[in-house]
């Protein structure tokens, strides 16, 4: 009886939620008809999912469009729960909170933040708060806030296009976060555009952003050594240990005297490194299972080993150029700025480093750092030598000889 009564719930909803779409499909073909031909082209369509399931009922003319409501993961999550749960538990997910987190955001223009045109552009793929959600719209920015259509663009939704390479490509290049061109001027990503535009046959082992980073299908895309290629325990090499230590004290989440910050937790709900020897092996466990497919286990090892030594390499560029600046400070060559909380420059304060020296060190570490140890990992040379590792070389001779000369003008004066 029970099985009776669901069935006739579903039929009843179908039914409803066809004629629901119809009425919007008849007016909306004339005032944003993309939409509507995105939207019959989708999978939503066939299984007649219509657009009062994820929009509501409430808006039924021009008069009441502000009673259109926007989806969010929740609202992915009726249909979609195994994959919202397992993007919950993901790096992507915090991607609004990581932002947010940032002590210099709110310096930036709101467009390029909340207004989502530069940072947030691309973090608004993380979760929102209900608070976070009531600013946007008060502020005007009331929409980004489903997360699942960075990937899966509205309204067709398409799993075929968020597994293609290209769908990561909007906010994987550039500045900090350049892994797209990495990735497919690597011969991994060369190999699959090759299959994509049928040179090489469709079966064709060639790896896609996915294939590393959601196996599976997986939705959490996390990576052993997280953004900022910091982890815990700290290695057992006693000069690498003292450089990332440097780091972590730069970054604020160690103090002068190698103790643990309040902002150890903001990291750590940022999820933006590993803290455990078993997060970080867990993780590399399976970048080797992904890798074996195609690659010995011997040399997937080894080449994940020299991106572990690239990090190694930067490292002690970086905490050298790390030193240098808080000489500065100590001596009372450099003011440090008041927002600051320890003597040594704040990598997370890039936005508003007030002088050219300090300005030169975020550029160090957030740009060409980065594309040393990533473009290592992504196999691409050129990345991880020209601009990786020789800009670091280039940065840390820029800060060695602007610290002379300021050191020389306070002598002088």
């Amino acid at each position: 009886m029970k099985s009776v009564i669901a069935l006739v719930a579903l039929l009843i909803f179908f039914i409803v939620s066809t004629s629901s779409a119809q009425e919007c499909v008849e007016c909306h073909k004339k005032i944003t008809p993309n939409i509507v031909s995105d939207w019959q082209l989708s999978k939503h369509s066939e299984n007649e999912v219509g657009c009062d399931v994820c929009h509501g009922d409430g808006h039924m003319s021009a008069e009441d469009v502000s009673k259109v409501e926007i989806p969010t993961p929740e609202t992915c999550n009726d249909c979609h729960e195994d994959q919202v749960a397992q993007f919950k538990k993901g790096k992507h997910s915090l991607a609004w909170a990581a932002m947010s987190a940032m002590p210099t955001t709110h310096w930036l223009p709101m467009s390029l933040t909340k207004g989502m045109k530069g940072c947030g552009g691309c973090h608004k793929v993380g979760l929102k708060s209900i608070d976070d959600i009531k600013e946007l719209k008060e502020e005007g920015a009331g929409f980004g806030m489903a997360s699942c259509d960075a990937c899966h663009t509205r309204h067709t939704f398409s799993v075929v296009e968020a597994r293609q390479p290209q769908a990561c490509q909007t906010c994987h290049m550039g500045f900090d976060h350049p892994q797209w061109e990495m990735y497919s001027s690597s011969k991994h990503g060369v190999r699959a555009l090759l299959k994509q535009n049928g040179t090489l046959p469709p079966g064709t082992a060639a790896p896609t952003c996915q294939t590393c980073h959601m196996q599976d299908g997986n939705h959490e895309v996390r990576t052993a050594w997280g953004f900022l290629a910091v982890r815990l325990p700290l290695p057992e090499d006693e000069q690498w240990k003292a450089d990332q230590v440097t780091i972590l004290q730069a970054l604020g989440v160690l103090d002068p005297s190698g103790n643990p910050t309040a902002r150890l937790d903001v990291v750590k709900a940022a999820d933006v490194a590993r803290l455990t020897q078993e997060d970080w092996q867990r993780e590399r466990d399976k970048m080797l299972k992904v890798c074996s497919d195609c690659h010995s286990d011997n040399f997937a090892r080894a080449e994940l080993q020299k991106g572990d030594d690239m990090i190694k390499e930067v490292d002690h560029l970086l905490a050298k150029a790390i030193r240098i600046i808080a000489g500065l400070y100590a001596d009372g060559i450099l003011e440090k700025p008041v927002n600051y909380a320890y003597p040594f420059p704040d990598l997370l304060t890039f936005h508003d480093a007030p002088t050219p020296i300090e300005q030169q060190l975020f550029v160090m570490h957030l740009k060409h750092r980065m594309r040393a140890f990533q473009g290592t990992f992504h196999a691409n040379p050129d990345y991880a030598l020209w601009y990786g590792w020789s800009e670091m070389t280039r940065d840390l001779s820029e800060i060695s000889t602007m610290a002379e000369e300021l050191r020389a003008k306070h002598s002088s004066e």
